[in-house]
């Protein structure tokens, strides 16, 4: 079993391996202790892998609950939210019980963020059942929902005290699910780690423990230097500038993962035109998403791209804190002037 610890405003592990899924219960009952687990998951994970967790917590002395929404990120709203709330009062949770998150993203962002407003923060678990909250969204502590102004504008950072990936649990996921991870994979390799980059022309799922660690130990790393997202860890954002527009204007019919692939790919043409990185690198970018059947552009035109870029988050003033390769295994983060970003976008649209 792989061991990463992490060291921010709390410190926990993250345990990576395949087949403990059954010893959750114990794991849990030694790190975070209390007397009720509340399971939050959707409702194809639930089908999966809901009685397993529940049984395994029962063993270990835990009152088990439950809460199951609907899958998809247009579940990830304050409805949804609100609702969990309630529940978590309904059942009477205590600040020393615990919230476990069974799922991807959405159930992670959902969960994190509950678990870090009831009663000003209870104790919360992150069990990632897909690639993409294996290798980013489980770690490192963000949590949101959407609005309709934009994805992730409500949201808190909130670190968990346990991170358990089981590899085995993504045996289940549809080639369209992995392919969504696949993605944020590729940008860690073009963000930090050129060697990581170019080992995934053999595929992922043939070397998918040692690819989950190598991830999630560059994310480690930069939280751990800038937690709170005010310098370094905005290079995790390669991409989501544009892959966010992307979401909210398909209105999230769109996934994450393809949303940020074409987000990548667009990004990184603007930084050829801007002189920042050549022509091999962006060709060596678009020929890796090609492998994994992941997008390279968008059907939403410069002006919509624009537009929605303008509500994101990173947004400060007239300016917009953009990341573009400088070659694969380094990016820079840049302060694009908002009245140049839709010549820009335009550039980036242009193959």
């Amino acid at each position: 079993m792989k061991t990463i610890a992490v060291k921010a405003s709390k410190t926990y592990d993250i345990l990576i391996d395949t087949g403990f899924f059954d010893e959750a219960g114990s794991i849990i009952r030694k790190t975070a202790g209390g007397k009720t687990a509340l399971i939050v998951t959707d409702d194809i994970v639930s089908g999966l892998y809901e009685k397993r967790l529940t049984d395994s917590l029962k063993k270990n002395d835990y009152r088990v609950v439950s809460y199951v929404f609907p899958n998809g990120e247009s579940s990830k709203n304050t409805d949804t939210f609100l609702s969990l709330i309630s529940f978590l009062a309904h059942e009477k949770l205590s600040r020393s019980d615990i919230v476990i998150a069974l799922g991807g993203g959405v159930t992670g962002d959902i969960a994190g963020f509950a678990a870090s407003c009831y009663l000003r923060g209870c104790g919360f678990i992150q069990i990632p059942t897909t690639l993409l909250a294996a290798v980013d969204s489980s770690v490192g502590g963000k949590t949101a929902v959407n609005i309709a102004a934009g994805k992730n504008l409500l949201g808190s950072f909130y670190q968990p005290n346990l991170v358990l990936c089981d590899v085995s649990l993504l045996s289940t996921l549809t080639e369209d699910v992995f392919r969504d991870g696949c993605a944020e994979v590729i940008k860690y390799g073009i963000i930090a780690d050129h060697i990581l980059f170019e080992s995934l022309h053999m595929p992922i799922k043939t070397q998918l423990e040692n690819i989950i660690a190598k991830c999630v130990t560059i994310k480690r790393d930069i939280v751990m230097e800038d937690e709170f997202d005010t310098a370094k860890r905005k290079l995790l954002n390669f991409g989501h500038t544009v892959g966010h527009a992307i979401e909210l204007l398909s209105e999230y019919t769109i996934s994450h993962g393809h949303a940020v692939a074409a987000g990548m790919a667009i990004e990184s043409r603007i930084a050829v035109r801007m002189g920042l990185c050549k022509e091999d690198c962006l060709q060596n970018i678009q020929q890796m998403l090609q492998l994994y059947d992941l997008p390279l552009n968008t059907q939403f035109n410069a002006e919509e791209l624009t537009n929605a870029c303008l509500i994101d988050k990173k947004r400060d003033g007239d300016k917009l804190t953009m990341i573009f390769p400088l070659e694969t295994g380094k990016c820079v983060l840049k302060e694009i002037p908002v009245k140049e970003l839709g010549t820009l976008m335009q550039q980036g649209l242009e193959d």
